[in-house]
């Protein structure tokens, strides 16, 4: 392998190359020499010669300080000067001179730091023009140098020691928009707007003299003040230089950044945020939570999980900008009405998430929740439609050893389970069964109806063996003002894919209390009224309170409640949901089985059903006459809840012969046609002045 000495070549060979193509005969006016790193002189060509005095063997490899007056070699002047130019890349001055033989002649110099393409140093050219005497040519040179400072397209400005204009180029006369002239009577403090963060002035407090470096770092995003008075963001460098008289000064250099400034804001806004509702994206959140966390100290954060109920459907039926629309207005909420410092985001799709850095402050973390929940109960308009919107919330801790993922696990878990409870529904939102904008407009026109009350019931009289009615059942009518009467099976239809069953149920039980509290059977006899309630369900943590809210606020005694359930509801109630219907069974309130018979639930469970009535199901009844079948299972029905002590009552009772058989086998009471079709309120009440019925005509 052969050396490669050669083809590498020296410091000195790279500047004498740099600078032998700045020798020709053009630049004999020039002193243009080469230095390596540490000022030595590495070429010198014949303007140099002319100029100094030094022939090249003279003055190659000695110390370029030779050119200086004394008293600048002693304050380190020309190293000062090479470190600029090291710095900068390049170094202008105007100064005396010393030639050869002593004399001195002002110099107008430039500095040029040459480097290698690993950006090493090697040194620098230096141009040096003679300026002294020829003032013609001093002149055009100044005036190039004016031309190239005016033709600059960024601000560039001069300072004096104090900070006071004493030069400015159009261009920062535009950016500033005031005139030359104005600029000359103001100081770099006077140009800083009132909105600036730093608020001091834009050059250093030392001399431009004595403060090292360069160039130096920018000064980021500076608001300086325009004429008008408007801020204009800039990006401000400052170094220090010397007067054409060889004086201090400060040369600075300003950039308008106010758009790419406003472009980057946008793309981390764009990056930070949901683009259809401008909440704070996941990202976003993340940082927010993260900076929670850390400064929760003593006190408890926490991040609510929220999730729209049944958000798709809306979207697939009424079409993504109706979905998008809705998204906004929940956006909109959650930003008006949430408490101080609660911040809100949305995951994704139908995901809300709202962080709250103080619980206590809030109330805790269950008034916090039910705060929030209630804040997504809204009436949305979109187009002809008026969308209830609602949504299941679940909350979990936030803390500086839990990670965000798994604090929404959490939060999302705690939703689940909250939706299972039937929490955060109250204002039912639509569930995802069927696309279509007339089951829509059926669903908002039912919510309409019960929240203004314009429902109707009507009810079925239940009499004893006596013929005196004991109860009645409450049963739904719904007149549409399009499609007139509704079916009540198609109602509750209806109130189920649109997520209103609670809502109804509700509806129901606060109108049968009320209207029953007026009935009065012969003699005083008090009549009960039976509710069924399918939205309502005792697995609900608030279902003790729905029901002793309804008999207080209306007046009623709670042993004149009969609650109705299917046989499916009442078998898979949990521990929690039995102590719960116990109690309102303590205070007087009873509990129905409706259907009987058509469950799973064979009559040995019976004893295991926390009911205490019984209704066995018009199946039975209708065949008791003519099936041995259901005639065996309605006498072991009544025999077994006879000796259960259940109240048992058959239901659609429709002929006398019927009526005999169940009462000798030994039945409570009866519901059917026999005795009454289901009652308006004015009849029902008209009805009960006429029993006891008597039986002997039927």
């Amino acid at each position: 392998m052969g050396s490669t000495q050669s083809e590498l070549p020296d410091d000195r060979a790279v500047q004498a190359s740099a600078a032998k193509a700045l020798t020709s005969e053009d630049m004999r006016d020039y002193a243009i020499f080469s230095l390596d790193a540490q000022g030595n002189v590495v070429s010198w060509n014949t303007g140099a010669q002319r100029i100094k005095g030094y022939t090249s063997e003279e003055i190659i490899g000695r110390h370029f300080s030779i050119f200086y007056p004394p008293d600048q070699v002693e304050a380190g002047y020309p190293d000062w000067e090479l470190e600029q130019a090291a710095r900068d890349g390049f170094f202008i001055d105007r100064g005396w001179r010393v030639r050869k033989d002593g004399s001195r002649f002002w110099a107008h110099v430039v500095v040029t730091a040459t480097r290698a393409p690993d950006g090493s140093l090697y040194g620098f050219i230096k141009m040096t023009r003679d300026e002294g005497g020829v003032h013609a040519r001093h002149q055009r040179s100044r005036r190039q140098f004016s031309d190239l400072f005016e033709l600059a397209s960024t601000g560039i400005a001069l300072f004096d020691n104090d900070g006071r204009f004493l030069d400015a180029n159009q261009a920062l006369s535009d950016l500033l928009r005031y005139r030359l002239s104005e600029l000359r009577t103001k100081t770099d403090r006077d140009i800083v707007h009132g909105s600036d963060p730093d608020g001091s002035g834009l050059l250093p407090s030392t001399s431009p003299l004595t403060t090292p470096g360069g160039l130096g770092e920018p000064i980021p995003h500076r608001v300086l003040a325009r004429a008008d008075g408007q801020p204009v963001l800039c990006e401000v460098h400052s170094k220090p230089s010397v007067s054409e008289e060889g004086g201090p000064v400060w040369l600075a250099i300003f950039n308008d950044v106010t758009e790419q400034v406003q472009h980057l804001e946008t793309l981390r806004y764009q990056a930070m945020h949901d683009e259809t509702t401008g909440l704070l994206n996941r990202r976003g959140f993340e940082e927010v939570t993260a900076s929670m966390a850390e400064a929760a100290g003593g006190g408890q954060a926490a991040v609510l999980f929220c999730d729209l109920d049944n958000f798709k459907r809306i979207n697939d039926a009424l079409g993504h900008e109706a979905g998008d629309e809705l998204l906004t207005a929940v956006a909109a909420r959650l930003n008006e009405s949430l408490p101080p410092k609660c911040t809100a985001a949305r995951l994704y799709a139908d995901q809300f998430v709202v962080a709250c850095p103080d619980v206590e402050a809030s109330g805790g973390l269950e008034a916090l929740t039910a705060q929030v929940t209630d804040l997504f109960r809204m009436v949305v308009p979109l187009r002809e439609w008026r969308v209830h919107v609602s949504a299941s919330v679940g909350a979990a801790v936030l803390d500086r050893e839990t990670s965000l993922s798994e604090v929404l696990r959490a939060g999302e878990a705690a939703m689940i389970e909250d939706r299972a409870r039937g929490q955060g529904r109250a204002s039912g939102a639509l569930l995802p069964v069927q696309a279509d904008s007339e089951q829509i407009q059926l669903e908002q026109d039912l919510r309409e109806a019960i929240d203004e009350d314009r429902l109707g019931l009507h009810y079925q009289p239940i009499v004893d063996s006596t013929g005196h009615v004991v109860l009645a059942e409450a049963l739904l009518r719904w007149t549409h003002p399009e499609y007139g009467r509704i079916p009540p099976d198609i109602v509750l239809r209806i109130a189920e894919r649109g997520g209103l069953l609670a809502d109804l149920d509700r509806s129901v039980l606060h109108r049968a209390l009320r209207e029953s509290s007026r009935w009065k059977g012969p003699g005083g006899r008090p009549v009960g009224v039976t509710v069924n309630v399918a939205g309502l369900h005792p697995n609900q943590v608030s279902f003790v309170d729905e029901i002793t809210t309804a008999l207080r606020d209306t007046g009623t005694d709670p042993d004149r409640l009969v609650i109705e359930m299917l046989e499916t509801v009442i078998a898979e109630l949990s521990p929690q949901a039995r102590a719960a219907m116990g109690d309102l069974v303590d205070s007087g309130v009873r509990f129905a089985i409706d259907d009987f018979g058509t469950g799973y639930s064979s009559l040995s469970r019976l004893s295991e059903l926390p009911a205490q009535v019984i209704k066995l199901d018009r199946e039975f009844v209708g065949g008791i006459c003519i099936d041995p079948t259901d005639l065996g299972i309605t006498r072991a029905v009544a025999e077994l809840a006879r000796t259960m002590e259940r109240f048992c009552i058959a239901e659609g009772v429709e002929t006398p012969n019927q009526y005999h058989l169940l009462r000798s086998i030994g039945m409570d009471a009866y519901q059917g046609y026999l005795f009454s079709a289901p009652l308006p309120p004015a009849d029902f009440e008209a009805f009960l002045t006429t029993t006891p019925l008597n039986w002997t005509s039927r």
